[in-house]
């Protein structure tokens, strides 16, 4: 009975200096955690600077509570680098506190205008005219130079638009005006006559305009022509100049292919285009190929755009006569690639203005050479070559394919156009 009291009591006397223990140890703590307050130092020169750099301002504010404890003088005080920048007003108590920015001038503190109004800064004026106001130069329509800047050696610029009626199957063509024609006398008495090719038999004209470089036409013609077939003719605008013996001399020509993007919808297309020079050298043997060349060395880049070509000698007797252009890359006279154009029905002078573009390096130009062959197709998925072209380096060509080739190196981003006499080739 005795040893369980004696337990009791002890056990009651450790349990009370266990509670006083861990009171003692909460005092202790609270006193060192408010040791390590952060506050500023009195007299230090980091604070001075920052209280000049302030201004002095008078703006309200909330001080905090801090305990003013001290430090050896030895320890500077620093604002810490994510609070340099901001502004700090002066409390009474000594301490500095960070003053909240404001986005919005106090309307006070603003100059008014004799009517009672504000008066802003030219600064904030400006930024109010930038957030949310139309800004019109987003809105103004790009300036058209069409009548102003033509190139030199330019023989005259045609506007016209093009206009197909599926239903009807009618292609209506305006003819709206001219300008800058170049006429071979001081005055000069424009005509225009409209081809659909390959039929050049038949032709619809246009009134004279007497004494003007600039006529202004505005008339409108209607071709009967079919839709299975439209895409493979192809407008023909010839100008002429009339003389006084009513003698008509050409002044230049304008061949618009019908492709589907032209005729897409049931819309009229507004277009112009450069007068050209009608070829007045006859047609060779095998006939003979129009297309342009041109290389972009940033981009290392070839370019071929195939025209047309004239005086094809076809075989007429092997049924439904189409012809199209076959442009290969050669390197080495090893084949890299092929492309072609799409196929002309019935003409021999077929008109394609198709671009076709070839990835070649700087460094293969020299061993590098393009073949574009003619070739017509014939029933049961035959084909034959009509004629051949190869431009190159010295190593293939000579003459006007060596020049061309040339001249393509010597203008880079530019097209050069020519035309090429075909030769005939031996089929393998």
């Amino acid at each position: 009975m005795a040893e369980q009291l004696a337990l009791v009591i002890g056990g009651t006397i450790g349990g009370l200096l266990l509670l006083l223990l861990i009171g003692a140890s909460c005092c202790l703590w609270r006193r060192f955690c408010a040791t390590l307050t952060y506050e500023e130092l009195p007299g230090t020169p980091a604070m001075a600077t920052t209280a000049a750099s302030s201004g002095q301002r008078d703006r309200p504010c909330q001080p905090h509570a801090r305990t003013q404890l001290s430090r050896p003088p030895a320890v500077p005080f620093v604002v810490p680098p994510t609070l340099q920048g901001r502004d700090w007003v002066p409390l009474h108590s000594g301490e500095w506190a960070h003053a909240p920015w404001d986005p919005c001038p106090a309307s006070e503190l603003l100059p008014h205008t004799p009517s009672g109004g504000l008066a802003l800064p030219p600064s904030v004026i400006g930024d109010a005219c930038m957030v949310g106001a139309i800004n019109p130069e987003l809105y103004r329509f790009p300036e058209d130079k069409s009548e102003t800047d033509f190139p030199d050696g330019c023989l005259g610029r045609l506007w016209f638009s093009v206009e197909y009626e599926q239903e009807a199957e009618r292609l209506l063509v305006g003819l709206i005006k001219a300008r800058h024609l170049q006429a071979p006398s001081e005055t000069c008495s424009p005509l225009v006559k409209l081809y659909l090719l390959p039929d050049e038999r038949r032709f619809l004209q246009s009134k004279i305009k007497r004494k003007t470089s600039n006529p202004q036409f505005d008339e409108h013609f209607i071709f009967q022509v079919s839709s299975k077939t439209i895409t493979q003719r192809v407008l023909k605008f010839s100008v002429y100049h009339v003389d006084r013996q009513r003698k008509h001399q050409l002044l230049g020509q304008v061949l618009f292919p019908l492709k589907n993007e032209t005729l897409v919808g049931d819309c009229r297309r507004v277009i112009w285009r450069d007068l050209e020079a009608e070829s007045l050298e006859p047609p060779s043997e095998f006939g003979d190929l129009q297309f342009c060349l041109s290389y972009n060395d940033y981009l290392s880049r070839l370019t071929v755009v195939v025209l047309r070509a004239k005086g094809l000698q076809l075989q007429e007797d092997r049924g439904i006569v189409s012809v199209f252009v076959k442009v290969s890359l050669m390197n080495h006279n090893k084949f890299v690639k092929c492309k072609k154009t799409s196929a002309v029905l019935g003409s021999i002078n077929p008109v394609y203005n198709e671009t076709f573009s070839f990835k070649a390096d700087a460094t293969e130009l020299d061993t590098a050479s393009l073949s574009l062959t003619v070739v017509q197709n014939m029933e049961g998925d035959k084909s034959q070559q009509l004629g051949r072209v190869v431009v190159g380096p010295y190593m293939y060509t000579r003459g006007r394919e060596l020049e061309h080739w040339d001249e393509m190196l010597s203008k880079p981003k530019e097209l050069v156009k020519r035309w090429h006499a075909l030769c005939r080739t031996t089929e393998p």
